[in-house]
């Protein structure tokens, strides 16, 4: 199944399995969700159900991955069942909230889960029925799993990988970040020695959907020299980094490591060198 749908594949589908999560983020989200959400969408938090926010960003950024226990429970409470068939979006292009829920979901073993493309506005422009207020649904039997089955980095790998130049370490974040010009959410400005910058908005075309995946692996196989292997993933917190995991999946790549804590742990981190 590809990770991403179209608002017209969407549209027919009739499946009872079917399962739409609105990951939008940002200023009084909850109530823009009960205002106006695709008709069955059902919400889910950054913060509070896609994360764990420790007090100290230094030790795993500022969006760590909850326990798998607890984003068992998460789904357990918004009905979803093994047999489920995903689909995610939010207001961002899938760049936000969208691609971290499903690589989390992906990680935790789902095999059905799909990003919106477009999002919030693609689902408008054709036609895909909106709603407002509460949605209502049962609760589903909990999962139990034992650990995220996709792969991560932690700030010790990622070290490594760089002074053995094993791997090739790629931050997503806009070009003027990851330069060190300003930095508007993370305290220092700059990038982690040795990394490489595409960003993220690469992935997508003029009208903010994403390229084919025949673009995709062309693009990416020149950029990294058709050395697609070995690629840790980062960005701020460990959630734009998802969107390129997604685009990377998309055309064709083995799912590539996410270092979650980002550079918002690595420039908190003591004694971290940085660049810029």
């Amino acid at each position: 199944m590809s990770p991403i749908i179209s608002p017209a594949e969407l549209k027919i589908i009739s499946s009872e399995n079917l399962i739409i999560l609105d990951a939008r983020t940002g200023k009084d989200i909850r109530q823009n969700y009960l205002e106006k959400h695709i008709k069955g969408a059902r919400f889910i938090d950054l913060d509070k159900d896609l994360a764990e926010i420790g007090d100290d960003a230094a030790f795993g950024g500022r969006h760590p991955l909850p326990s798998i226990e607890k984003f068992a429970e998460t789904l357990s409470n918004l009905g979803i069942a093994e047999e489920a068939h995903i689909v995610v979006y939010d207001d961002k292009n899938g760049s936000n909230a969208a691609a971290r829920a499903w690589w989390m979901l992906k990680a935790f073993g789902f095999e059905k889960v799909q990003v919106l493309d477009g999002g919030m506005q693609a689902a408008e422009k054709n036609g895909i029925p909106f709603s407002s207020g509460e949605e209502i649904f049962d609760k589903a039997s909990l999962i139990t799993k034992e650990s995220w089955s996709l792969p991560t980095s932690t700030l010790e790998d990622v070290e490594n990988e760089l002074q053995k130049d094993s791997s090739t370490v790629i931050d997503v974040r806009d070009a003027y970040r990851y330069r060190g010009e300003s930095e508007p959410i993370d305290l220092v400005a700059g990038h982690i020695p040795g990394a490489i910058n595409i960003p993220f908005s690469e992935n997508l075309d003029e009208n903010g959907l994403f390229l084919s995946p025949e673009m995709l692996r062309k693009k990416y196989n020149q950029l990294l020299e058709n050395k697609p292997e070995n690629l840790i993933i980062h960005c701020g917190s460990g959630v734009t980094a998802c969107h390129t995991i997604l685009a990377l999946t998309y055309a064709g790549f083995d799912i590539p490591n996410l270092y979650v804590g980002s550079w918002s742990e690595w420039s908190r981190r003591e004694g971290k060198e940085i660049a810029k």
